[in-house]
């Protein structure tokens, strides 16, 4: 009986597929390890704090980037890990040249979350915007943007993008073991 699969090897690729022009490569830079310092307004008074990691890496030929966040890190994690703040998700990142934007699954079976964006670059901002579960809109932002570090913010509008409220921030910060930040 065969135990392993080429599934993992052949998933990754070594960079973007030239079908992407180099405008529109609004995720290459995140390619590699980062840590994060998570805070969670949606979890209670005072925050909800705590750590994590996000891995990311060119897959399906160069036409996507998935990655892999994990929150506590790995090495915090156990099976008695509390569900409240749990993620050991992916998130997929195809590129749609006819929206000349970027279609966005990102899926935690810790906790069931399934969300769908589209990512787009608004000025120097990378903004992914979508419908939550309970029908308010959701987004996403990578901001100020350096090639070690970033913050990633999360808001919900219940009332059709007329005001956001802030329930996640996440600062990023490239580790140094794996340092590859794209120009």
């Amino acid at each position: 009986m065969k135990t392993g699969s080429r599934m993992l090897e052949v998933l990754g690729a070594t960079g973007r597929c030239s079908e992407i022009p180099e405008e529109d490569d609004i995720y290459g830079w995140l390619v590699g390890d980062w840590e994060a310092e998570v805070i969670q307004f949606d979890l209670g008074d005072p925050p909800f704090r705590s750590r994590g990691e996000w891995h990311f890496g060119w897959v399906l030929e160069g036409r996507a980037i998935q990655d892999v966040w994990i929150v506590p890190p790995i090495v915090e994690r156990s099976p008695a890990t509390s569900r409240i703040g749990n993620r050991y998700g992916t998130t997929l990142r195809v590129y749609d040249p006819c929206l000349r934007a970027w279609r966005i699954t990102w899926i935690n079976p810790v906790n069931g979350a399934h969300n769908s964006m589209i990512g787009r670059r608004r000025g120097s901002d990378i903004v992914q915007e979508g419908t939550a579960p309970d029908g308010s809109l959701m987004r996403w932002s990578f901001v100020e943007i350096a090639p070690d570090s970033c913050r990633w913010l999360g808001e919900q509008s219940p009332d059709s993008g007329v005001t956001w409220r802030l329930w996640a921030e996440f600062r990023l910060h490239r580790t140094a073991r794996h340092n590859t930040a794209v120009s």
